[in-house]
């Protein structure tokens, strides 16, 4: 069995980390380049970093600041915001990324993951959805959360694995930064439907969470922010929880 993986996110706007509740209510809370290196130091599995509002600003990632942080990690890296081509790709991959997160630009032309797996390599493919559930269907929202597309999720999700992308990460909104825990049922249903790594996103508050995730939920990994940077769980401590309730998982 493949190890599971614990994955901090440094979401990122105007060159610093910050985080909100469900989309909203931003507050900043560090420098990402000394976040980014105090989690390779205490033995994350791999790092992500979001330029939260460059599709709705329409802008390019901020490139230095990837630049800096992959300067300092030692883990593999995964930059998403603003990604809008393959050239993009090229660039934050050029940057020090391991591999690039796609979004909203997919949902307005699919085709670049295709072009970006063929060009790249799948691996290097994230395909990142934030999703909502509506009148009891789950559907996909992009540019932060603000506008629904009106794809429904799994479809969505099934496209883009066809399509080449090596990885999906599900961030469920409504449970974002809520801290009650992750929508298991939705990530095992996902998990089962697709033969990628599934990475779950929105609602870690505790230890516990992690481990349902990773278990009910049939995540391959699990992703948070706030919990990690307020100091809320020590990484190592979580990890070692995690191998004690006998998950593959590595340490040190």
């Amino acid at each position: 069995m493949l190890a599971k993986r614990v994955i901090p996110c440094l979401d990122v706007r105007d060159g610093r980390v910050v985080k909100g509740t469900k989309f909203a209510n931003i507050r900043d809370v560090a420098d990402p380049v000394e976040l980014g290196k105090k989690y390779s130091e205490q033995g994350a599995d791999e790092l992500v970093f979001y330029d939260i509002t460059a599709s709705f600003e329409k802008r390019g990632i901020f490139l230095d600041v990837v630049e800096r942080v992959s300067e300092e990690v030692h883990i593999p890296f995964t930059v998403g915001g603003g990604i809008r081509s393959v050239e993009d790709f090229r660039q934050v991959l050029k940057a020090g990324a391991d591999k690039v997160s796609v979004n909203s630009a997919a949902v307005a032309d699919p085709s670049i993951i295709d072009q970006a797996a063929k060009r790249f390599g799948n691996q290097c493919v994230v395909l990142s959805i934030d999703a909502k559930q509506v009148d009891g269907e789950w559907f996909v929202f992009v540019k932060g959360g603000r506008e629904n597309t009106g794809r429904r999720l799994f479809e969505w999700a099934r496209e883009g694995e066809e399509r080449g992308a090596g990885e999906v990460v599900l961030n469920v909104m409504d449970t974002d930064g809520v801290k009650q825990g992750y929508e298991c049922r939705v990530m095992a249903e996902l998990s089962e439907m697709l033969n990628i790594p599934v990475v779950a996103s929105g609602g870690a508050g505790q230890s516990e969470h992690f481990l349902e995730v990773l278990t009910e939920g049939k995540a391959d990994a699990a992703l948070a922010a706030s919990v990690f940077h307020f100091g809320e769980i020590n990484l190592p401590d979580l990890k070692q929880y995690l191998y004690d309730h006998e998950l593959p998982i590595r340490l040190g």
